[in-house]
Parts: C-alpha cells; sequence; structure tokens
C-alpha cells in the first residue's frame, strides 16, 4: 500500500527538471563514501541549532566506531543495526517551549569532525545531519457548556490555560524514538536532475561535484498519539537511536510520504490532521492480520470503483430524465437540506479537507437535481430590495399533472405526525445533556445528529409512492445498486474499524432501507404497461410495432403494383 502510496505522489508531485549550468552537460557524479567505507558516527544533542561546541563532552549523545558504509550483516541482531539509549536531563529552556537539536555526523576513520582540528578534519571525509528532537503541535481546547445551566464537565486546569494562552496552544512534544539511517546508494546522479522529492535530500559539494551520503531521519512509524507534551513535571527524557542501512527504493517510499509540496497551499494544521490520519492506516499496517489487510485493500478499491459508478450512473440518469412520474421531488429537496446540514456541521467540527471537498461536491450534485425536477428561473421583475434578482421555483408540468404529486403530498404529511415529535424530543435531549460551544453548534449538532438517527424516515416518501402506484420501474435501479454495494462495505468498515456508533446507525438505515426497495422490486412484476426510468413503456413498442404491421400489407400491394421494369431492378 506504501507503493501505491507512493507512486501516485511521484506522479503527481514529478516535473521538468532543470540542470545545473555550473556542472558540465550529462556529467554523472559518484558518492563520495565508496561502498564499505570505514567510518565513525558523532551525534551531539545541543540546543543550538548550529552546533559548534565539540569539546563540550556532555553534548556527545553517542560515538560509534568503525562502522562499515553498507553493511548489512554485522551489528546485535546481524542486520547491519546498533541501538543506544540514555536518559538525558531536560534544560529549563526545553522545559518552557524550546527545542533541542541532534547533530549527527559521519567522518571516515580516522578524521574528526571538528573544523578547528587542524589535520584531523576533512571537509569531504564528513558528513553532517542535523535533526530537531522535539514537535511543536497545536493542542486546541473546544470551550463547550451546557447552554442552559452554564456548566461544563471540562477539566478546570484546561480552562485557565485556554483563558491565558487562548484557544489554540502550541505545545512542545517528545517522542522517545527515532532511527538515523544510511542510504546505501552509489546511484550516479546528475546534479539538477534529481527528481523530487528525491532532490531535497541528495546534497553535491561544490567543488567536486560528488555527492554526501544520505543521511535520512526515518520516525515514520512514530505514531501521533505515543508523542507526549514536554512540561514541568519532566525531569528527564529518553531517547532511544538506532542506526541502520537503508536501501534506495526503502528510502525512495519513505522519502515520498514524509514530502510536502512547494506548491502547496494548504494551511499547516492541514498536514496535522493529515498526520492524524496517516496514523490508522500504520495502525493497520503494524497490527492487522495479513489476510484482512489483503482484504481490506481488494474492498477498498471496490469501493472506490462502486463510488464512481454510482455518481456516473446518476448522473446519466437525471441528465436522461424526461419524466418525474414516480419519483420523490420533496425527498430530493430534502436531501439538498440534509447535505447543507452535514458541510456547516463538518465545518463547524474542523474535519478533515479532504472529508470537507467530497461533501461539498455532494451537495452540488444535489444542487443540480433541483434543476431537473423543478423549473428555476429568475424573476427580474421582483428583484429584493429592488437590487438582486429573485429565483424561483415551481413544480415542473410532468410532476404536477401525475399521481406522484398527490403521494408524495400525502407521504410527507404522515411523515410529519412522526417526524415533528422525534425532532422536538431530540432538540430537547441535546439541550439538556450535551454541551456546546454556543446556540449556532446546538442547532447544527442537534439536526446533525437527528439526520443520522432518524434520516431513514426521510427516504419513505419514495417507498410510500412505490406502494401506492405498484411499481419501481421507475427508480435508477444501477445507481441505487452500486450505493446498497458500498453500504454493505460501510458495515464492513464500521465494525472491523472503530467508528462512532451514529455512524453505524447511519449504515443500518441504509441497509434496511435497501432491502425494503427489494422487496418491492420482488413483489412488483414485470408490467409491459408500466412506465419505466426513461418515461415509456413496453406498450408504447408494442402500440408501434403493430402499426409496422398493419401498414405492411399496402407496402406489399405496393410492391406488387410496381411496372415490370421496376419489379426487375428490385
Amino acid at each position: 500500500i506504501i507503493f501505491i502510496i507512493w507512486a501516485i505522489s511521484s506522479w503527481f508531485r514529478r516535473g521538468p527538471s532543470t540542470p545545473d549550468p555550473s556542472t558540465p552537460a550529462g556529467a554523472p557524479s559518484r558518492n563520495l563514501f565508496p561502498k564499505e567505507t570505514l567510518m565513525d558516527m558523532y551525534v551531539y544533542v545541543s540546543q543550538d541549532e548550529v552546533f559548534s561546541d565539540f569539546n563540550n563532552t556532555e553534548a556527545l549523545f553517542w560515538f560509534h566506531r568503525d562502522l562499515v558504509y553498507g553493511d548489512w550483516a554485522t551489528g546485535e541482531n546481524g542486520d547491519g543495526c546498533y541501538e543506544h539509549h540514555k536518559e538525558m536531563e531536560i534544560p529549563e529552556t526545553v522545559q518552557q517551549n524550546g527545542s533541542l537539536y541532534m547533530h549527527v555526523y559521519f567522518t571516515k576513520s580516522g578524521f574528526h569532525p571538528d573544523p578547528k582540528r587542524k589535520g584531523q578534519y576533512r571537509r569531504l571525509a564528513t558528513v553532517h545531519a542535523t535533526r530537531m528532537l522535539n514537535k511543536f503541535k497545536r493542542r486546541k481546547f473546544q470551550k463547550t457548556k451546557n447552554l442552559l445551566t452554564g456548566e461544563t464537565e471540562a477539566d478546570p486546569e484546561m480552562i485557565k490555560r485556554a483563558e491565558s494562552h487562548g484557544p489554540v496552544e502550541i505545545i512542545s512534544h517528545w517522542h522517545p524514538n527515532l532511527t538515523i539511517n544510511m542510504v546505501d546508494d552509489h546511484t550516479a546522479w546528475v546534479k539538477g536532475s534529481v527528481p523530487p522529492p528525491l532532490d531535497q535530500h541528495v546534497k553535491f559539494d561544490a567543488v567536486s561535484g560528488d555527492y554526501y551520503p544520505i543521511v535520512y531521519f526515518n520516525d515514520y512509524w512514530n505514531l501521533q498519539k505515543d508523542y507526549y507534551p514536554i512540561n514541568d513535571t519532566l525531569k528527564t527524557l529518553p531517547l532511544r537511536l538506532s542506526y541502520c542501512p537503508l536501501s534506495l527504493w526503502r528510502w525512495q517510499l519513505y522519502a515520498a510520504q514524509n514530502a510536502r509540496s512547494p506548491w502547496n497551499f494548504l494551511p499547516e494544521d492541514t498536514y496535522e490532521q493529515s498526520d492524524e490520519d496517516q496514523d490508522s492506516v500504520k495502525v493497520a499496517l503494524l497490527e492487522t492480520n495479513p489476510y484482512l489487510l489483503g482484504l481490506t485493500i481488494v474492498v477498498s478499491i471496490v469501493h472506490s470503483i462502486f463510488e464512481f459508478l454510482a455518481f456516473k450512473n446518476d448522473i446519466q440518469f437525471w441528465n436522461s430524465r424526461q419524466s418525474l412520474e414516480g419519483l420523490s421531488v420533496r425527498s430530493i429537496i430534502f436531501g439538498v437540506f440534509q447535505s447543507l446540514v452535514v458541510l456547516l456541521y463538518i465545518l463547524d467540527n474542523e474535519t478533515n479537507f479532504v472529508v470537507q471537498v467530497s461533501v461539498f461536491i455532494g451537495l452540488l450534485i444535489d444542487l443540480w437535481k433541483i434543476t431537473k425536477v423543478m423549473d428555476v428561473k429568475l424573476d427580474r421583475e421582483n428583484k429584493i430590495a429592488g437590487i438582486l434578482p429573485r429565483l424561483v421555483f415551481k413544480d415542473k408540468s410532468t410532476y404536477v399533472q401525475s399521481s406522484t404529486k398527490i403521494y408524495d403530498d400525502m407521504a410527507f404529511r404522515y411523515l410529519s405526525w412522526l417526524l415533528y415529535p422525534l425532532f422536538g424530543c431530540y432538540a430537547i435531549y441535546s439541550l439538556l445533556y450535551v454541551e456546546h460551544k454556543g446556540w449556532y453548534s446546538w442547532v447544527l449538532s442537534m439536526l446533525y445528529g437527528f439526520l443520522l438517527t432518524f434520516g431513514f424516515i426521510t427516504m419513505t416518501p419514495q417507498l410510500f409512492i412505490n406502494y401506492k402506484m405498484k411499481s419501481v420501474a421507475h427508480l435508477p435501479w444501477r445507481m441505487l445498486t452500486y450505493k446498497a454495494l458500498n453500504t454493505f462495505i460501510d458495515d464492513l468498515f464500521a465494525f472491523v474499524i472503530k467508528m462512532p456508533m451514529m455512524y453505524r446507525i447511519g449504515c443500518l438505515r441504509d441497509d434496511v432501507v435497501f432491502f425494503i426497495y427489494l422487496y418491492q422490486r420482488w413483489i412488483y412484476r414485470v408490467d409491459p404497461n408500466r412506465v419505466n426510468e426513461f418515461g415509456t413503456s413496453g406498450a408504447d413498442h408494442s402500440q408501434d410495432n403493430t402499426a409496422a404491421v398493419d401498414t405492411a400489407p399496402d407496402t406489399a400491394a405496393a410492391i406488387t403494383d410496381k411496372p415490370e421494369g421496376e419489379k426487375k431492378n428490385d
């Protein structure tokens, strides 16, 4: 799955590379550290981003002598890896949201990373990389309360911090594990032609034109949930470093996953949401049974295909629809209201950006459907405030002149007897027992929760129309089938992956309604006189065929009456 993500991201990130004019055209370079080079590793930990205090023995966290570049057989476990663990005392500035840096130097055996040591330092024999060990993360505090009593169950300490630091606080976090990877690569790279995102890591020497070995800090498997804040209660910080060789293709996968496009317009908090979303994928890769993981990947691909087919057939159905007989127009209008509530709710709760875009596109499609089921016009004579033209919605003639409108009105009248009492009870429950940010959030969360819990009631008008017409031929069955298959797949995910109970109720709701549709399709047999989804019936075709048969003898007689010369030509 990582390879698929890397391939897709590489396709979108790649662009034309401009070779460096200072480098001869097509001149390949070589790695400054040949295969099996004997080298020493120095790891310093300091509060300075630019390190120069090489004589400070307390800053030296780890020194390892005589490492072999590209060696995959030595080490504690025979895989070329080494580990070092140590508890570090926390400086006071780091406890107060300061930064802590790690400086890693690889030198060829016999050399030292300190440039001040004459005869022991050599620029082409030293590789240097720096990494900030702590990570700054946003902690958001949503001040909620009971709108009637003004009380809240939030931690009083968190409320005080929110009042002093604001609703968003940037806090330094710590993770105890980090891996230092030395990429085992001897590709003849050409300066200026290294494909992104690898070009961010391959560093060339300005004089010789050769490139330094790639030092990569690998924290891909560090889950966001394992980071903890650095505060005054902590006295020491554990740090477990690992050194391991890394192959080129695996490094490409990691680099593609962690790369961020320089042209990306998304804000920083969107990346934090993306990191949290990736945690679920990492946990699935680490903890899920391989067979179940393979099944999940296959099912996810099938789900995407069905989603596309449902979207395509839904557009085709409404685009070619000539008659609205048998279709509930009010259900479509209510669907627009439901999509709008969901969009406003996820915007108010700062949901993932991808989800926001998906719901917004769904709302646009629902609005487009309105133009297919109703006549929408601009009234330029009766303007709003004398400036803006007024939108006028009018039922189509095929809907008004059919019995469908009568059944639709009847269904929504019966529906209101059940819908309004449930709506009132749920609104009172949400107001009494649930905390909210304000009255606007209460309205949105109450509507959203009600639609998820009792949303199946809004699908019943179409079932009622089917019952009254004793027909289901007017329904878009291809689209319904694809959506139903996706609902069954969602059922699988809802019980395999941790999800809110309300979402599971929503999946069960869709299943029940679709099974009722199937039951109606079974009891309302095929009738050639019934109008199908294209506004035609089998009787129309039979009448056309009968007319053709009736005119056939006349045609035959006309042919028979032809002159002999024309008969020969025929």
